[in-house]
């Protein structure tokens, strides 16, 4: 395993945990106890973590996970759901995807679509997400539209007034919402309540929105809400979706779709 591959994973071990001991990840990577100290050193010399007697603990007390640490978990359902998801549009339309891995998969779908390789424009993607833009402007094809705004080095989303400037002037056809928690009675929320504002203005702007999400974060809830359930026209999600969370969903007026 390389060391990026270990960082990556010793974080999410981290954030799912609260606390790591040195012998627990050892035997969790496979590797020597030696190499998760030094490992442990190298990121709380990056504040990544706090570094404690035997292991270590996430810094601070609300811990986001920056996105280019994370790994790719679940990463075959979100492939999957990213597949359904660019379905869903049609050529000529316009598309805001919100920053996140799965909206990240999301953008790449569509830039492989056979019937988007040509057009004036095939898309019009409207983005605060740095890496999406970054990732899609090479297409020639799709007009990219990148938010103005202030970047989160956690999600590389652009937040602020300045993308607040951007969203009020345009509309879109459909909205794609990366969320880290989606419940019917708490609705679609993210960790940052910057974040949060620009993705509900988008939604706002948009004529239908669809939830980007694997079942994990079904039925959580997080600190910043987003929009209402009611809000979604449709949530895209693995088939490892309890049915009795689709059933509440659909209740609520929210087309389940599960790939």
């Amino acid at each position: 395993m390389s060391r990026d591959a270990r960082w990556k994973a010793l974080l999410e071990l981290l954030v799912e945990r609260g606390r790591l001991d040195v012998e627990e990840a050892a035997a969790d990577l496979a590797v020597s106890a030696a190499t998760i100290r030094r490992d442990f050193d190298q990121l709380a010399e990056q504040q990544m973590l706090v570094r404690t007697r035997g292991g270590a603990v996430v810094h601070g007390v609300s811990y986001e996970l920056p996105l280019r640490y994370k790994t790719a978990r679940h990463a075959s359902e979100k492939q999957r759901i990213a597949k359904a998801v660019a379905d869903l549009v049609a050529p000529g339309e316009a598309v805001g995807l919100t920053g996140g891995t799965t909206t990240t998969e999301v953008a790449r779908a569509l830039a492989v679509r056979g019937d988007l390789t040509a057009g004036t424009p095939a898309l019009t993607i409207v983005t605060n997400a740095l890496n999406i833009a970054n990732e899609l402007a090479v297409r020639p094809q799709f007009k990219i539209v990148l938010t103005g705004g202030v970047a989160r080095p956690q999600s590389y989303e652009l937040v602020g007034p300045l993308a607040d400037g951007v969203l009020s002037q345009i509309t879109v056809d459909v909205a794609v919402l990366g969320v880290v928690a989606f419940d019917v009675t708490h609705g679609a929320a993210a960790h940052d309540e910057a974040e949060a504002a620009i993705n509900r203005l988008l939604c706002e702007r948009a004529e239908r929105v669809v939830v980007a999400a694997d079942s994990s974060k079904l039925g959580q809830r997080a600190f910043a809400r987003i929009c209402s359930a009611e809000s979604v026209n449709t949530l895209v999600t693995d088939t490892a979706v309890a049915p009795e969370t689709a059933r509440r969903f659909e209740e609520a007026g929210v087309r389940v779709v599960a790939v």
